[in-house]
């Protein structure tokens, strides 16, 4: 049988090769990983994923500060209401039934998948049609007009990740990014960056609110989120090598491969 710290540590450099490669959605991997894998429950898996997405979203933010592309009013305001969100997240995967969660997990992968596939061939043509976003940069300020519409929009987005990372142990760059890639006409480098802000913070949240309601397995969780940060440095050598379309198009067949056994394994 394979030592657990070694499987860890290739969890860990894999899941860090596919953040380098695919942005923080990638971390979504890292939980069904980890359950299959060391074969632990959802809610085992969950803080482990959250502990390595957190710290590598972290460095992904200290780059973003020193570009200047963070926005920090709607990185503030997403993960206020997802930090407010994420501990009824993890009170209900401390209580819900194993299968359940790993349904719910299949479903999210499922959803990633599509919209990844979608991205991919989006990518191709640029949409000239693009409706007037929600909250717009003001080209005299680069500040966002805060609309009604706007706020309400970042709220409910911000909710819903806090949710699902105290739930599954996501991040929540698949439901953050999207977001505000349509309510907004902010360049994709800052929408990542924003979005790693939030997940920084509402990652640590959900991190805190699992320790205190349950333990983690810390001999896994610590050279498993070493090892992503190091895959994820050494991956980001290759990101500008391998065509973006090639990368969503693989990212969104293995999601989908690993929902399948999700399934399978959920009724098995």
């Amino acid at each position: 049988m394979i030592d657990p710290l070694i499987i860890s540590i290739a969890l860990g450099l894999f899941v860090g090769l596919v953040l380098a490669l695919t942005g923080a959605g990638g971390s979504i991997l890292a939980v069904p990983l980890l359950a299959f894998s060391l074969h632990l429950s959802m809610a085992q898996a969950a803080p482990i994923g959250l502990l390595a997405v957190m710290v590598a979203a972290t460095i992904g933010t200290i780059q973003g500060l020193r570009a200047g592309i963070v926005r920090y009013k709607a990185a503030t305001l997403i993960a206020a209401f997802g930090i407010i969100c994420a501990p009824l997240g993890v009170w209900l995967a401390q209580r819900a039934a194993n299968q359940l969660l790993s349904l719910l997990f299949a479903a999210v992968l499922i959803y990633v998948a599509w919209r990844m596939w979608q991205q991919s061939t989006e990518n191709l043509a640029v949409d000239e049609n693009k409706p007037a976003p929600a909250c717009a940069v003001n080209p005299a300020s680069s500040k966002l007009f805060w609309t009604a519409s706007c706020t309400k929009r970042l709220i409910t987005t911000g909710g819903l990740a806090g949710f699902l990372s105290g739930l599954l142990g996501v991040g929540g760059g698949f439901v953050i990014v999207p977001t505000l890639h349509k309510v907004s006409n902010l360049d994709i480098k800052s929408i990542v960056a924003t979005s790693l802000a939030v997940i920084v913070l509402v990652s640590a949240s959900s991190v805190a609110t699992h320790i205190t309601q349950h333990s983690i397995d810390w001999a896994i969780a610590i050279p498993f989120t070493l090892a992503t940060v190091f895959g994820m440095l050494a991956g980001s050598v290759l990101a500008n090598k391998i065509s973006s379309q090639i990368v969503q198009r693989g990212f969104s067949s293995l999601a989908l491969l690993i929902a399948i056994g999700l399934l399978v394994k959920a009724f098995i």
